[in-house]
């Protein structure tokens, strides 16, 4: 008869788990003494890991090529919204929380910027979003406001 299992019945297979290797625990062991690190050197320090540039020694690629300019940790990059995407919307209303609902942004706290690729289908009211030149012009023209800031 097999026996029941259950949750404090189950063992790994024969043979898939071992022992550790018990390293620095004297000669008879075949372990003992330098741990099988060898005799002094990078690798047989405690943390004796290369940084992942680390080249053997040769000058590192990251040292050879020139540096040149910089990241600006403050930019900050708006959602881009094309006045063609605007049709989605049910509402004149063009600011932030109606774009979010109409699925055109992924984040509210994010900053939009209007762009003028298309046309404005309807006189829109634009409040809380940065406007391109082009999607001011075409907005005012089909008789749209902008809300000032």
């Amino acid at each position: 008869m097999a026996e029941k299992i259950s949750l404090s019945t189950l063992r790994p297979a024969r043979g898939a788990t071992h022992n550790s290797k018990r390293l620095g625990r004297g000669p008879g062991s075949g372990k003992g003494k330098t741990s099988g690190k060898g005799h002094k050197g990078h690798k047989a320090r405690q943390a004796g890991n290369t940084n992942p540039g680390f080249e053997g020694g040769q000058m590192p690629m990251y040292r050879r090529l020139p540096k040149r300019g910089f990241t600006n940790p403050f930019k900050v990059t708006a959602q881009p919204v094309n006045l063609k995407d605007l049709e989605r919307l049910s509402a004149t209303e063009v600011n932030p929380d109606t774009l979010y609902a109409a699925g055109l942004i992924s984040k509210r706290d994010v900053p939009v910027k209007l762009l003028g690729t298309g046309e404005a289908a309807r006189a829109y009211t634009v409040q809380g979003v940065s406007l391109s030149g082009t999607a001011r012009t075409k907005i005012e023209q089909a008789g749209g406001k902008i809300a000032a800031e």
